[in-house]
């Protein structure tokens, strides 16, 4: 029987780390791309870049699912997708 030791143990879980930080950061890349769409046809349209209404929910749905910080959370991705206001 094989005894797996700490370290191997931290080992796996940082590897496992970085796999889920790839997925995350190639997601958040994807979020950019489509929130570009939204912001090229708001502006279009006629309309303004950004929509405080919209990022209001997407922040109360980050702070709902994830406490205080997932309100910096979603800040830094809306800063990420539409850049400083």
């Amino acid at each position: 029987m094989t005894t797996i030791t700490p370290e191997q143990t931290i080992a796996d879980a940082r590897e496992r780390i970085d796999a889920l930080d790839d997925r995350i950061i190639g997601l958040i890349q994807e979020r950019m791309a489509v929130s570009t769409v939204v912001q090229e046809t708001r502006i279009a349209s006629g309309g303004r870049r950004v929509n405080l209404s919209r990022e209001m929910e997407i922040l109360g749905r980050y702070r709902e699912a994830l406490g205080k910080p997932g309100t910096a959370l979603a800040m830094t991705l809306l800063e990420l997708c539409r850049g400083r206001i």
